[in-house]
Parts: C-alpha cells; structure tokens; sequence
C-alpha cells in the first residue's frame, strides 16, 4: 500500500484502514473505526480542520465536549461512557499511527486523558424459554426458513460471533468429536462444542438445505445467503432481528443475545468462569466477568442462601 504524500485526514484514514486491514482485523472491527473516524472527520471539517497536523489535545477536549452533548437520531438518548470512549480512541490510535509511520513529527494525542466506560451490563435474552419462541419462528418460511432455523440454533449452541459464524466452512465442523473449529479475532482459532441437537439440525441443513443454495462458487462456505454466497455478517444480522421482532421482542444485536444467552446460562448452571471465556474466545477473563452480573439464577441463590431476611426470619405478624 502506499504512504500518503498529503496530511489531509481522509487520505490519511483511508490509508490507517488499509493497515488495520492488513494486520488481521476483522472486517466489523475496521468498519466500527471507519464510522467513528469519519464522524470526527465530519466534525471536523466544520470547525476548517482539514489536516492530521492541526489535531492536538484542545481540538480533542472540544470533539469530547460535543461528544457529550450529542444525542442520537433514533431515540434523542445521549451517548453511553463506552461509545464516547470508543470515538476518542478511534482518533488517538489513528493519530498514533500516523506517527510510527512518519506522517506526523510527533504524536500529539499521546497525553490524551479518556473518560472512564464504565461497567455495562450485557443485554441478553434472559431465558432458554425466550429463545425457544426465538428459534420456532423461521419454520413458518419453507426451505429459506430450515436454513435460518439451523442458523439460529448453532448461534444458541456454541455462542459465537457473526462474524465467526460467517468465516465457517464445512470441514470445520466435526461430527465425530462434536466440535467446530472457530475462526476467531486476531486469527486465533478455538475449539467449541456443539450440543447433539445442534448437530442434527447442522447435519439436516447440510444434507437437505444446503444444496439448495449452493452452485459451483459457493465453494466449502457452511451457511449459505439466497445468492449461495457465503452470508455476510451483516445480512445474519438482519437475519436473526427478523426472527426476534416476530417472536414479540424489540432487542438490538440480535445474534449477539444468542451469544450473552449462552453466557449466562452456564454461569447460571456452575460454568467455571474459564471455560465460558475460552468458549467464547474473550482475549481477557475481565470480558467474561460482566456476565456474571446477569447471571441471575446464582445470585438470587446466593441471597437465599446468605441475607438474613431470606432466613426465615420473622415477618410484620
């Protein structure tokens, strides 16, 4: 790829992508620095800051005061800690990087200080009975809908990222061991299992539904679009809220409610903390953790078992 013989910030965003591409990161990773790289350029360009030279830190105390006070289109409802902080860091990386490549003589967002993010609890779909509703819905939709069934069902039984989900090909799945070979972030493979129900309906959909989509350019691609293209991770997406808003629920990140589902219930039934966070490939156990705070099943256990006004203890007569 070629340096930028300009300073100007888009020229040189294109070209920080372009690395971040060629380093291994995933596509939804580069697409979420895209967006927030281009909402400060966007902003920027109406304050005339045109080039990378002219960001410094009192440029970025204005970008974190109107980050504070901006407000979303859809619900009016202000940013989260962790999306404020999320904007920032996209600038200061990029800045960053600008400098180990010898765009810019110094790296000045290097004493930037960032807002806390805060502890967020994962939303979830906090019942098996829920995702059950969840998962009856494609079955009204013919051959289009067993395919979406089959999809939905591996997202319950092994938890994984869309994006994982979209990178499988036949052969990483093995029937004998109950396996799947995962495709993980920063090309870090795992080994996850799957459950004997998901393992009829994965061998139903490849046996009976796969064919139906595929051509010769489908190639080893497991789950197959309409077009017998691989999906794309956002097409699961829409996809599977499809299926959620059918079954009366109004939940975003849907394919990631599977995910937080299967979390929160094995922590609910004794899941070593370790394993969840090897099964669903978290880089730090600090990830893992924020599950427990939804892991409701064991708490109210816990409670039971140890605050003394579940004790038994007398009552107003």
């Amino acid at each position: 790829m070629q340096k930028p013989t300009t300073k100007r910030i888009w020229r040189c965003v294109k070209y920080y992508l372009e690395l971040c591409l060629a380093k291994g990161q995933g596509s939804d990773t580069v697409r979420n620095k895209r967006g927030g790289l281009k909402k400060f350029y966007l902003w920027s360009l109406e304050r005339n800051v045109t080039r990378t030279d002219q960001i410094d830190l009192d440029l970025m105390d204005d970008y974190a005061a109107y980050l504070n006070s901006y407000r979303k289109a859809l619900d009016n409802e202000p940013l989260s800690s962790a999306q404020k902080r999320n904007l920032l860091t996209y600038v200061k990386i990029f800045i960053k990087y600008m400098f180990i490549k010898k765009l810019l003589p110094t790296n000045t967002l290097d004493g930037i200080e960032l807002p806390s993010k805060g502890e967020q609890i994962p939303k979830a779909l906090y019942t098996v009975e829920e995702v059950e509703v969840i998962l009856e819905q494609p079955l009204l939709f013919g051959i289009k809908g067993l395919r979406d069934r089959s999809i939905l069902e591996f997202f319950f039984v092994t938890g994984i990222r869309r994006g994982e989900l979209a990178k499988l090909n036949i052969d990483d799945i093995d029937f004998n061991t109950g396996l799947v070979r995962v495709h993980g972030k920063g090309n870090k493979e795992r080994l996850v299992p799957i459950s004997p129900r998901g393992r009829e309906w994965l061998a139903f959909y490849i046996g009976k539904v796969r064919p139906m989509f595929a051509f010769i350019g489908s190639g080893k691609a497991l789950f197959l679009a309409n077009n017998g293209k691989r999906y794309m991770p956002g097409k699961l997406s829409d996809m599977a809220s499809q299926y959620v808003k059918l079954a009366g629920f109004d939940r975003t990140g849907a394919c990631h409610l599977f995910r937080h589902n299967t979390a929160t219930t094995m922590l609910d039934n004794g899941a070593d903390l370790r394993h969840v966070q090897e099964m669903l490939g978290h880089a730090s156990i600090l990830t893992t953790q924020l599950y427990t705070h939804v892991s409701r099943k064991k708490l109210t256990q816990v409670y039971n078992d140890t605050h003394p006004s579940a004790q038994g203890c007398s009552g107003l007569f």
